[in-house]
């Protein structure tokens, strides 16, 4: 089947890449400031360098044609992690940060708590309830794969929710469709809602988990910008026949000392002070990094 060209933007430096993950951080942390509800920050900081490495650099997408056939499919399966995806989204060119931060939360806004893409154009699928996001990629490669297609479909999971049945089912299936054009990245941040993940699920030896089931595994420090980027470049064909699997180490909170591996902080909002707290802690996290 003949392709339609996709035009995406040049790729961007790891450099380049990482200033946008910072500015990402501050924005998130300016709209969880000025939203008086809670934000899912916790999980919105552990995504924040996957989801700029694959906004800015890994998809094959055009925000002035969101329904191209040719352009690759992001379904975010934590769909708690929204306003990340929505904030990468508007540094990317979908939508404006400025309408983000008037309308999240709000009744009948585009940017709900979870994702809506019927709400939204440009987001691939509606999610929310955990464990569904895998098996909609799959579906989606499968169809992908009957149209002769060749674009990639991806998704971004939590580790917590990869204690769900259907996750492994529809890993089961993807390998055995020979889905290469699939690629699921787990935000390994070792955090539940109210525990830390191993205290109540035992997932280690998480990695020799998907080798069992036949896929192809990548393993990454998932706020390494290096390592994301060589990951993402390093992707077989789609047209192979091995899924892939980018397990993310990650740190739930990265960015913010007093969020980070911090329970409290898996949901909350900003008043003034802690705004201003989390906004200096982020600046010294970045100008340590630097050096």
């Amino acid at each position: 089947m003949t392709q339609t060209v996709l035009d995406t933007e040049p790729d961007h430096s790891v450099e380049e890449l990482e200033d946008l993950a910072y500015e990402l951080r501050r924005l998130l942390l300016n709209l969880c400031g000025t939203y008086e509800g809670a934000v899912h920050i916790g999980g919105d900081l552990s995504v924040a360098d996957i989801l700029t490495a694959l906004f800015h650099r890994g998809l094959r997408i055009d925000p002035n044609d969101i329904r191209n056939p040719a352009r690759d499919r992001f379904v975010l399966s934590k769909g708690h992690a929204a306003v990340c995806m929505y904030i990468a989204m508007a540094m990317r060119g979908f939508f404006d940060y400025d309408d983000i931060v008037a309308t999240y939360g709000q009744l009948d806004s585009a940017y709900g708590m979870h994702p809506c893409k019927v709400q939204l154009p440009g987001v691939e699928a509606s999610t929310g309830s955990l464990g569904h996001g895998l098996p909609l990629a799959v579906g989606m490669a499968l169809s992908a794969r009957h149209r002769r297609e060749t674009h990639r479909v991806v998704t971004l999971m939590g580790d917590g929710e990869t204690g769900e049945g259907s996750v492994w089912e529809a890993a089961m299936a993807g390998r055995s469709q020979k889905l290469g054009n699939l690629v699921a990245f787990i935000d390994r941040n070792r955090q539940l809602m109210t525990s830390f993940a191993e205290e109540r699920v035992m997932f280690e030896p998480y990695p020799d988990k998907w080798r069992a089931f036949g896929w192809n595994v990548v393993e990454v420090d998932g706020h390494d910008m290096r390592q994301l980027v060589d990951a993402i470049d390093a992707l077989p064909d789609p047209t192979s026949d091995v899924p892939t699997v980018i397990i993310c180490e990650t740190v739930k909170g990265k960015g913010v000392d007093f969020m980070e591996r911090n329970l409290a902080w898996h949901a909350g909002s900003l008043g003034a002070q802690d705004l201003e707290r989390a906004m200096a802690a982020l600046e010294a996290s970045r100008n340590k990094e630097a050096h």
